[in-house]
Order: structure tokens, then sequence, then C-alpha cells
């Protein structure tokens, strides 16, 4: 995995090969952040990233110019990690928390220009991911919620879906 673009460009993200994951691959963040490139200014956005893996979104969006990334996950490696890339990379506006997503989503007070989630495609409570941040109004004015997820699921009945993009196998879903 690398940094797409910006500051950050081209700088490995070396994941442990103990990792149990499955990190946004390169084709799929590059779709994602052309679609974003031609909807919004990602300079100055304050962004949370749910389920952050391997902080490989998170640190796609500081590369870009974001003020802020708030990167939630409760896996204690990938908090290891990431805490240890924004040290070694100098990054000092991302705050990772080792959390339950869900909890978080409860008891943030914090409001976002653009929150992502990329929860395990076999998680069940995933669905709920949209109606926990508009029902704690999560968002900012004019916010965006993309959604990281498989074919198995399928938003676009939700009252907030505004389209899904397919990159390979991994679909996401903008909600507004």
């Amino acid at each position: 995995m690398r940094v797409v673009s910006g500051i950050h460009k081209g700088r490995r993200i070396k994941v442990p090969k103990y990792f149990d994951l499955r990190p946004t691959t390169d084709f799929a963040k590059e779709g994602l952040f052309n679609v974003l490139n031609n909807t919004i200014e990602i300079e100055g956005l304050e962004v949370l990233d749910c389920f952050f893996g391997t902080g490989n979104i998170s640190l796609e969006f500081i590369s870009r110019g974001a003020s802020e990334v708030t990167s939630v996950d409760i896996n204690k490696d990938s908090y290891k990690f990431l805490s240890g890339i924004a040290s070694e990379w100098g990054i000092e506006n991302i705050e990772v928390y080792r959390s339950d997503v869900f909890i978080h989503l409860r008891q943030d007070y914090n409001k976002y220009d653009l929150i992502f989630a990329d929860p395990p495609f076999d998680l069940e409570e995933r669905t709920t991911i949209p109606d926990l941040v508009f029902d704690n109004e999560l968002l900012k004015e004019d916010g965006m919620l993309i959604l990281e997820h498989s074919a198995k699921t399928d938003f676009t009945k939700h009252k907030n879906f505004v389209k899904t993009k397919k990159f390979g196998s991994v679909f996401f879903t903008f909600f507004e």
C-alpha cells in the first residue's frame, strides 16, 4: 500500500504480515479519491475514519490536506501501527483512538465534514452505521458519510442515500 497523492505521495505503508485485515486496495482508494476530488475540497476537512485498520484512508486524507483526522478502531495492533506511523512521519493533525466504533459514534459530540467507515464486511451491525451518524448529528451541514462495503449490502433505500460507486469488488456508498 502507498499514499497516492499529496504531501506524503508515494510513501509506502508497510503493514506487518500478522495483521488480519482487509485494507482498501490502492485501486479502490484511487477511485474513491477521484470521486471526492470532483465533489468536495479535501483541504481543510475535518474527517472521522471509522474502522481505520491500517490507517490507509486516514493517511490519504492527511496527505491531501485534511485539517484534522480522527481515526477510531478497536484493534490494539491497528492503534499501535497508525500511532507509530503518525509519530514517524511527524503527523500532528491526527487523533488515533482505540475504541469500539459503535460506542464512539454514540458518544462523539464533534461534527465532521466527512465520515468514512470501512467495517468488516461480515459485521452484522454495519447496516446501523448510517442511522448512528445521522441520528447523532455527527455531520456538519453539507457533510458526507461514505461507507465501504461488499455487494451483499444495499443502502439504496436509506433516506440519506446519494449514490454508490463500485471499484473492483468494493462498493462505496455516499450519504448526505
